[in-house]
């Protein structure tokens, strides 16, 4: 491991807007560490936290948690959102199924998975962030209306995400095989973009989108 990203690693303990190891706002996030009682979005497998930047730029009267495990990753977006002032971003440090321990029953709002891993292997689907495993993580804390949004340029992830969603039985919200031949009417859609997207956008690549509620069992 790089000296860089430790020193990364041991800044980001320090950091008033990253959580790690330290589930002290559990079922009071907003009011814990926003200060107010606004919504709760999480952004999975965050990387930079892009989205969650730009969506707390689009939507102020939200608060958006950013979530993934490369420390140095987070380091990057914390400063990022320190700088804009963006008061309405945190991150946690931690593996996604491991979001109960900082979660209670019905605290989240909404969920956002952005361009992640899609685990091609058929051995390796239980890792696919809209699996029937995680799913059912995000059923602990979810609301019951709350709605994961996935956005992929992977046809087998998004196909597979689709299955997923019919056998359980969950209600589709919107569904698009090509983001960018739909009209442009939703920032969260069209003006925000990640890093990966926007290079996958210059190859040339299909966008697909689909937002579906985990309702309650």
């Amino acid at each position: 491991m790089g000296k860089d990203k430790l020193v990364k690693f041991e800044a980001i303990r320090h950091m008033d807007n990253v959580y790690e190891n330290n589930p002290i706002h559990k079922g009071q996030w907003a009011k814990g560490h926003f200060n107010n009682n606004q919504p709760i979005v999480l952004e999975l497998a965050c990387g930079k936290g892009d989205y969650a930047r730009g969506l707390a730029q689009v939507f102020p009267d939200k608060n958006f948690i950013g979530v993934d495990i490369k420390g140095n990753r987070l380091f990057t977006g914390a400063n990022l959102a320190r700088q804009h002032n963006l008061n309405n971003v945190a991150f946690i440090r931690t593996q996604i199924d491991h979001l109960d321990q900082y979660f209670e029953k019905d605290e989240v709002d909404e969920i956002w998975i952005t361009f992640p891993d899609p685990f091609l292997k058929d051995s390796r689907h239980k890792k696919r962030l809209t699996s029937k495993k995680f799913i059912e993580v995000y059923r602990q804390f979810l609301k019951p209306s709350g709605v994961v949004n996935l956005k992929t340029d992977s046809p087998q992830l998004y196909a597979y995400t689709k299955e997923v969603v019919s056998e359980l039985n969950l209600t589709v919200i919107k569904d698009y095989s090509d983001v960018y031949a739909m009209e442009k009417q939703e920032t969260e859609l069209y003006g925000i973009q990640t890093y990966y997207e926007k290079m996958h956008l210059k190859d040339n690549r299909t966008i697909h989108f689909i937002s579906f509620q985990i309702d309650e069992k």
